[in-house]
């Protein structure tokens, strides 16, 4: 670790956020060469902060042995330019594994993952959270999606409970509940927007005081996503209505065709641009081919 609290405040809260893909090679196995160019490419492109193994990364796909490589070339990498953050998740202590080794790859911070698969009372998650959190000193973001989501006072009583809890993602999309937690908990935390292809949610996410949130697309529009952030940051409202116009909107109706595709479509997309990850592991299923020509038009009408 790298990046004082401060520090790592500062990059989760002013500046675009970006998850790479996974490289894969044709066996399906962890392709370390090619996500070391990946990783300098995001770097060279001006990201604030880039999170490793989440879910753009297919963490639920992912064993031990490819997060132990994919964190440990990702510090190296990465070398201090910008804080990595890598995902930690499924039973706690599974995930008092990954976290585990995410520290001592040199990792600024771990992006907690909902529990695995059962619905869960709020109480419940809180428990789950901080046994995770208590378990090391390291910053955590937890990730309010799925069936491990957070309302205002669950966040308020984790934030309480967790002095190293530095940030929420938001991954639900509902901005009265997100505004609800933000006039409630105020700065404590940093709030991050994290719903799937967040530009689209990135108008309503900024009124309300979130500056930041990840893209997935970044993966293979980079200059666009950047453009994108930087004109919404400024209030450039033409540019915004633009992008969303010209690329969000072709491409999140794209999105919705088949589940999975928020992250199927984003290794499709790298691979257009010649920067190919491989394919997605199953679950998730690589998009066909009428779909992969239809992503390509939305990117060639684009760059």
């Amino acid at each position: 670790m790298s990046f004082s609290l401060e520090n790592i405040r500062q990059a989760l809260g002013d500046g675009l956020l970006s998850f790479p893909v996974t490289d894969f090679d044709s066996n399906g196995q962890f392709n370390a060469d090619t996500y070391r160019q990946r990783l300098e490419w995001f770097v060279e492109q001006g990201v604030s902060s880039i999170f490793v193994a989440g879910g753009t990364g297919e963490f639920f796909s992912l064993d031990m042995s490819d997060y132990e490589q994919i964190v440990k070339v990702a510090v190296e990498t990465v070398a201090g330019r910008v804080p990595v953050i890598a995902s930690a998740g499924r039973s706690v202590a599974d995930a008092k594994r990954y976290v585990k080794v995410a520290e001592e790859a040199g990792c600024d911070g771990i992006l907690l993952m909902p529990p695995f698969l059962t619905e869960c009372p709020e109480d419940g998650i809180v428990q789950y959270a901080t046994e995770i959190m208590q378990s090391s000193s390291i910053q955590f973001i937890y990730y309010n999606r799925g069936n491990g989501i957070l309302g205002t006072d669950s966040v308020q009583k984790l934030a309480d409970e967790n002095p190293n809890l530095v940030a929420l993602k938001d991954g639900v999309g509902n901005i009265a509940m997100l505004n609800d937690t933000i006039k409630t908990v105020g700065d404590r935390l940093v709030y991050i927007g994290g719903v799937p292809t967040a530009e689209i949610f990135a108008e309503g996410y900024l009124s309300i005081g979130v500056n930041t949130y990840s893209s997935a697309v970044f993966n293979f529009m980079p200059e666009m996503a950047m453009k994108f952030y930087t004109a919404l940051r400024a209030g450039d409202k033409a540019t915004v209505t633009s992008i969303i116009q010209d690329f969000f909107i072709p491409f999140c109706r794209l999105r919705d065709e088949k589940k999975g595709y928020a992250v199927s479509l984003i290794k499709a997309g790298a691979a257009i641009i010649g920067r190919p990850a491989g394919s997605v592991r199953a679950p998730l299923t690589d998009p066909s081919d009428a779909h992969y020509a239809a992503l390509k038009k939305i990117i060639d009408a684009n760059l």
